[in-house]
């Protein structure tokens, strides 16, 4: 994902929240779900900006209208999607995906291997400004061909008549069938989007489907659209929802208003309505793979401030200053997920052990709370640095459902600071989320409260952001030694699951050794949900929520 820091959060609207629905076993029978009236009631937290994937800003329901070769199942596993069959070459860089031959765009057009290979080189073509581009780095000639260096059709796809996809990639890709059930990589109906031009993706009648569901009553500033079966859809059969009807909310006591009198099947709770309600047998909570951190600004253009930030003392010193247990109970909220690392928890396990990554990259004494030690490497970085005293400014964003909570933690450190390390001061500046990010972009920060969430269950979504060269390190963070481990772990050992998965164990500790950026908290969102909502699929990544097998019972 792109980077999500809070503008991302803000940008999906969907994906955040309006997202959680209870989490229960697929494949449901009928007559179990005959009885009630199959209709799902959403609150949506913003309106739907496009509905054109290869424009898309987020994809936090569009997964149950596109469908790629795969879709996002239950743990975030890619089960059966548009491809009937595929195979992978021994050497793990050529993919061959046959098409289902009953697939069918929602207008009735069949879908065929050219579909695929036209949507993939509208999307990446730099004329589409896709946000989403990067996602296809790692298939042949992707990088040259966002760079601008290369034309779109060399893109390392193709046709093989009417039902046969070939694949080819720079080298294995080991996440390369869950990162295949991302919307993104859907097929598109070419004679529809040359059709409509510009128009394409504005409105629900100017797009065609692919997944179990189609669009309608969306207009492009709609406050209220439609789900509706997709009768298209090669496994309609399997699908019992008839519709899914969406409600933009404003805010939180709103949509528990709506819940409350039976207008919507779930609510999201902010921190001040959990205790409320905590105890209810509908509350429900549900983690997303969102991991807040504080960013460093290395190249800073004050030259003192950049000593301090580029400082690893100094860095240490605030991670050893945040008691993440006090933040998360008393700040940020019921159920927060305290991570051990900039990788979330409940992400991937280990190929071998089944480990939970989130243990694997724990590193004794990075993230305790220990204010003797914070004042020892404060004093150490004061020493390197010779800078004795500083002003700091930490920006946050002041425009999102998390308004308080981000006050909250940002005052916190802030009060951290000046009650334990003499000479520091942390100045708070806060600003309309999107205003943040274009500074963050800039460079025009000292330090920033941002964070990440995947875009694909494999902790490689997270490390490679903090690459040299990745757009998104706006921090700056350069160490030899993690691009050297992220590559092996992309490049030199993609092929071998168990040495890969050492490689990113070994980057993530040289994060944590460095502070490369300081993990505070993983987002966990609270929800009331209706008992006879069932069958709907969670995930912490990726498009998290799947209505294919839902049904009111």
């Amino acid at each position: 994902m792109h980077k999500q820091s809070w503008a991302r959060l803000a940008a999906t609207g969907t994906l955040v929240l309006a997202t959680a629905l209870v989490l229960a076993a697929c494949g449901s029978s009928s007559s179990s779900s005959s009885s009630k009236k199959q209709e799902l009631n959403l609150a949506a937290s913003a309106q739907l900006d496009t509905i054109d994937i290869s424009k898309s800003t987020g994809y936090g329901q569009t997964g149950n209208v596109y469908e790629s070769f795969y879709r996002l199942g239950k743990d975030g596993k890619a089960t059966a999607g548009l491809a009937k069959s595929a195979t992978v070459s021994a050497d793990g860089k050529t993919y061959t995906f046959k098409i289902r031959p009953n697939a069918k765009f929602s207008n009735g057009d069949p879908i065929t291997a050219q579909s695929f290979v036209y949507s993939w080189r509208r999307t990446i073509d730099s004329k589409t400004t896709s946000p989403y581009s990067y996602l296809f780095s790692g298939i042949k000639n992707a990088d040259d061909i966002i760079a601008g260096k290369k034309s779109p059709d060399t893109l390392g796809i193709s046709a093989k008549g009417k039902d046969t996809v070939v694949v080819q990639l720079d080298q294995p890709i080991a996440y390369f069938k869950v990162l295949m059930a991302y919307p993104l990589f859907s097929p598109q109906d070419q004679k529809v989007v040359e059709k409509y031009g510009k128009k394409y993706g504005t409105k629900a009648e100017y797009s065609v489907y692919t997944g179990p569901f189609k669009i309608s009553k969306w207009n492009g500033t709609s406050n209220k659209w439609t789900f509706v079966k997709n009768k298209d859809y090669w496994d309609a059969k399997k699908v019992k929802l008839q519709k899914i009807n969406y409600t933009v909310v404003g805010d939180a006591g709103t949509s528990l208003d709506l819940y409350q009198t039976g207008k919507v099947d779930l609510t999201q709770l902010e921190a001040t309505q959990v205790d409320n309600y905590v105890h209810n047998k509908e509350y429900k909570i549900y983690p997303y793979s969102y991991v807040s951190f504080l960013e460093y600004n290395r190249a800073n253009s004050d030259a003192n401030k950049k000593k301090v930030l580029s400082n690893t003392h100094f860095r240490q010193a605030i991670s050893a200053l945040v008691n993440r247990k006090q933040l998360a109970k008393k700040v940020v909220g019921q159920g927060t997920v305290i991570p051990t690392g900039l990788v979330s928890t409940s992400l991937a396990s280990s190929p071998k052990t089944g480990k939970d990554f989130s243990k694997d990259q724990a590193v004794s004494g990075t993230m305790d709370y220990d204010v003797q030690q914070a004042k020892k490497d404060w004093a150490e970085a004061q020493k390197e640095t010779g800078v004795k005293d500083i002003t700091l400014t930490v920006l946050a964003p002041s425009d999102n459902g998390s308004d308080k909570a981000t006050q909250q933690v940002v005052q916190y450190l802030k009060a951290q600071a000046a009650k334990y390390l003499p000479g520091l001061t942390l100045k708070i500046q806060t600003m309309p989320s999107q205003a943040a990010q274009q500074n963050e972009q800039n460079g025009n920060f000292d330090i920033v409260l941002a964070g990440w969430g995947a875009d694909f269950n494999d902790p490689i979504s997270f490390l490679q952001i903090l690459q040299k060269d990745a757009s998104y390190n706006y921090g700056k963070y350069d160490s030899a030694e993690y691009e050297a481990l992220v590559k092996k772990a992309s490049v030199t050992d993609a092929n071998d699951p168990t040495k890969r998965w050492q490689d990113m164990i070994d980057a993530s500790h040289v994060l944590m050794k460095d502070q490369a950026v300081t993990p505070l908290y993983q987002s966990v969102y609270s929800y009331l949900q209706k008992s006879d909502v069932h069958g709907i699929i969670h995930n912490t990544a990726g498009t998290q929520w799947s209505y294919k097998y839902a049904y009111i019972k």
